[in-house]
């Protein structure tokens, strides 16, 4: 999952988590009219991402941030399926009461939340167990 950050009407920070898919140089964030962020981006576009893969076992640990001005989109169901099918596997695996009650695929209330960053960056702590030799070779 991401960590997609905006900023409240007060200038606060708030964040979320967020699934995500990386799609024609934009991440792709799932969105609704009623959702807190998805309202924040369209008062404020400025938003930071955060994306961590850490695995404690094996000693990984990447970071990817994003920064940028996001703009909300109306729902493109074929990307949300392909969205969908990143953390559900592929759609006949699909359980239908999860489709139906909670991802709403044609939902006229579904929004996208794009980000073309304006920056990005990475980090690679993953020799954090036992310093740079555990990276894997290439």
């Amino acid at each position: 999952m991401a960590i997609l950050g905006t900023s409240a009407a007060d200038g606060s920070p708030r964040t979320a988590p967020v699934w995500y898919h990386w799609e024609d140089g934009a991440l792709c964030m799932l969105g609704s009219t009623d959702n807190a962020s998805t309202k924040r981006v369209s008062a404020d576009p400025r938003v930071s991402v955060e994306i961590t893969d850490f695995d404690a076992a094996s000693g990984r640990l990447l970071h990817l941030g994003l920064r940028g001005h996001a703009t909300v989109a109306a729902m493109d169901q074929a990307l949300f399926e392909r969205l969908l099918a990143r953390y559900l596997g592929p759609k006949d695996d699909w359980n239908p009461w999860f489709i139906a009650n909670v991802a709403r695929i044609d939902d006229p209330k579904g929004r996208l939340i794009l980000l073309r960053p304006d920056s990005i960056f990475t980090n690679n702590v993953s020799f954090f167990r036992t310093g740079p030799d555990i990276l894997p070779a290439g």
